[in-house]
């Protein structure tokens, strides 16, 4: 049977709350379990003495987990709109993971399950994509928090094998992400992989999809709140750096938890308010044959800022990678790059105005005007307050005092859009272009329907304690307006309807009997409580070899999504995917600017290798050909500063560009 409850309103509020915040927030309902409950040496029997595969009463959490009753009036609302429409959308997703082969299952920590408490566990983990064997079919290595990081190559026909050897597991790790990148220019990816005070591991690959871990040679192991790696070439020696973003100290010093986990802080998210918690995020230099050096203070790029992600940009166009930096709990920062010699601090100058709580970022030509606009998304704006689903698409209406956000009333509360000009300037339209969403993490961005206008795939969504919420596609209406679009594309909702999963079990007569949930709602008989699905991290990659891209996810807590479009059996179109060589430059050609003209319009993309939320992969870059359009040439400005022509060749679906005078 369904053992349905009734949930009070504030035992909804959001768990990403401090102390500071006091009379504005209640206090979570989950927010009553001891630690000393979740310590090692007394989590014998945390489990329900049930069977694992006993069949016990469900337990949603919130009650409309399982059957949210504004999905289909979002559905119809969307289907409605698409008389607003320019662009073609009359194709569909189908998640065919089942038929994938692909059997990795994301895990998470106590902190995120039920032991909820607000703290960055619940940031879940990245993914990374790339052809690890040479074999011309791209590949992915997921992460996880528990259990062993996994790497599935791509055998073709949409089916995937597991490639995971013990070395590239980690499985006695607490993992984030991982990247993607020729870090020694010798042909083939390595890997980079990134975990919570487990040390940071660097794998040389072989050339086979093998990997050797030369951490320790590579200097590379630093312990800490470690996200993403950032491959880009700061100094255009043709060497592939790393910028490292760490997060900030969120964990209790000597205190874990089941799995070997360091438990959070009860204030995990008021530790940007005390500076000693503060953690800097790491410039390494690429010193050849894949060994690095922390050249941070050399450079002048210290950056204490809260940071999951950032991204490499030419904001001046000069020839120099800048590094824009997220900050999760506070101002964005931008640090200009001064001849590969030093970063210089412009973040106020260029962009007064930033999101609060950023997550996600991605560089790209929303209009094809050929200058790089900036989308951010932010994620903590939104766990200010509860919010209905009707007012996804407003900015948040922040709750919390400057006390705690200390950025003088000069925050965007929600996702930023930075539109590029001539002048190097941006401005802030984020509202007029419907980029708004709720509970992004981060973006993926391709042209999905292979009309030349890029389209974004926003992972977003929450889980326990917290209502479902959907992931967001918006497809480019030709550089006017992002279309909401998830459940016209199928999308949304997801396979069989499915909103929520099993997520941990209640034994109230066992350990478990000193539970919130138990005494709030007095059980007495062991319960599964269900909560939210949601998604994480995403790659978008055409899987199956037939022209158009589909979309891979790692979900938390939950096996991934594998979204295969049916467009090229809906229509017929036309591409072009390029891959790039580099010689004088680092081989991925990683800073390269690209323009594809056709006889009608100019495409421009910057192959800067982020392909989502916390992930950094190695793919080809793909330029969908609308109506016919023939490629008349190709530019390429290599980050060595060779500027490239090629109007041979170019008829075929893939091309392989490589830089001369090598």
């Amino acid at each position: 049977m369904n053992f349905w409850i009734g949930i009070k309103p504030q035992q909804n509020t959001p768990l990403h709350t401090s102390s500071l915040l006091g009379s504005l927030l209640a206090v979570s309902l989950l927010a009553a379990c001891s630690d000393d409950s979740r310590k090692v040496e007394t989590a014998a029997g945390v489990d329900a003495p049930a069977p694992a595969d006993a069949e016990l009463p469900k337990f949603p959490y919130p009650e409309d987990v399982l059957n949210p009753d504004w999905m289909e009036a979002r559905k119809q609302l969307q289907l409605a709109s698409v008389g607003q429409f320019r662009v073609f959308h009359d194709f569909q997703f189908e998640d065919l993971a089942s038929k994938s082969g692909i059997t990795f299952r994301n895990q998470i920590v106590e902190d995120s399950g039920r032991f909820h408490k607000a703290v960055h566990y619940d940031h879940g983990n990245g993914m990374a994509v790339a052809d690890v064997d040479g074999d011309g079919s791209l590949d992915i290595y997921f992460t996880t928090q528990l259990g062993s990081n996994e790497l599935w190559r791509n055998a073709g026909g949409g089916k995937f094998e597991n490639l995971t050897t013990p070395t590239i597991a980690l499985a006695d790790k607490i993992g984030v992400t991982a990247s993607f990148a020729d870090t020694d220019n010798d042909g083939d990816p390595d890997l980079f992989a990134t975990t919570v005070r487990g040390g940071n591991h660097f794998f040389e690959n072989d050339g086979t999809g093998n990997f050797m871990d030369k951490t320790v040679e590579a200097s590379l192991g630093y312990s800490g709140h470690s996200s993403s790696g950032i491959f880009f070439d700061y100094n255009n020696d043709g060497l592939l750096d790393l910028f490292l973003c760490n997060v900030g100290v969120y964990t209790k010093e000597n205190e874990k938890g089941t799995g070997g986990y360091y438990l959070g802080a009860d204030d995990a998210f008021s530790g940007h308010l005390k500076p000693e918690r503060n953690e800097q995020s790491i410039l390494y230099r690429n010193e050849g044959a894949n060994t690095f050096v922390d050249v941070s203070k050399e450079c002048g790029l210290e950056d204490y800022s809260w940071t999951g992600d950032a991204s490499p940009l030419d904001l001046n166009q000069d020839g120099w990678q800048d590094l824009y930096i997220l900050n999760m709990q506070g101002h964005d920062e931008y640090y200009e790059n001064v001849e590969g010699k030093k970063f210089v601090r412009r973040s106020r100058e260029v962009f007064p105005k930033t999101s609060w709580g950023s997550m996600g970022i991605k560089v790209f030509d929303f209009d094809n005007d050929g200058l790089m606009d900036i989308y951010v998304s932010d994620m903590h704006s939104d766990m200010s307050q509860p919010e209905g689903p009707n007012r996804e698409k407003n900015k948040a209406e922040m709750k919390w005092p400057e006390s705690m956000l200390q950025s003088g009333g000069m925050s965007i509360y929600g996702n930023s859009f930075f539109k590029g000009s001539a002048h190097g300037s941006f401005r802030e339209v984020s509202d007029s272009i419907g980029a708004e969403n709720y509970w992004p993490w981060g973006m993926s961005v391709a042209d999905l329907n292979a009309d030349g206008w890029d389209d974004v795939f926003v992972a977003s969504s929450m889980n326990f304690p917290f209502r479902y919420g959907v992931n967001t596609l918006l497809l480019n209406n030709q550089g006017k307006q992002f279309l909401d679009s998830e459940f016209i594309l199928g999308v949304e909702p997801r396979r069989d309807n499915r909103t929520a999963k099993p997520w941990f079990r209640l034994d109230p007569k066992g350990a478990d009997k000193d539970h919130a949930l138990v005494v709030d709602y007095n059980l007495t008989e062991p319960v599964e409580v269900w909560a939210a699905v949601g998604t994480r991290s995403s790659a978008i990659f055409d899987i199956e070899g037939d022209g158009d891209l589909d979309i891979i996810t790692n979900d938390f807590n939950d096996g991934p999504m594998v979204l295969v479009s049916n467009l090229s059996e809906k229509a017929t179109i036309r591409y072009l995917k390029i891959s790039l060589r580099g010689t004088t430059s680092n081989r991925d050609g990683l800073g390269a600017t690209v323009k594809v003209t056709t006889g009608t319009h100019l495409y421009t993309k910057v192959h800067d290798g982020l392909s989502g939320y916390l992930s950094h992969s190695v793919m080809p870059l793909y330029f969908g050909l609308p109506d016919g359009a023939q490629v008349t040439k190709v530019e390429v400005r290599w980050p060595s500063g060779t500027q490239q022509v090629v109007d041979e060749g170019l008829d075929q679906k893939s091309v392989l560009i490589e830089e001369p005078g090598a």
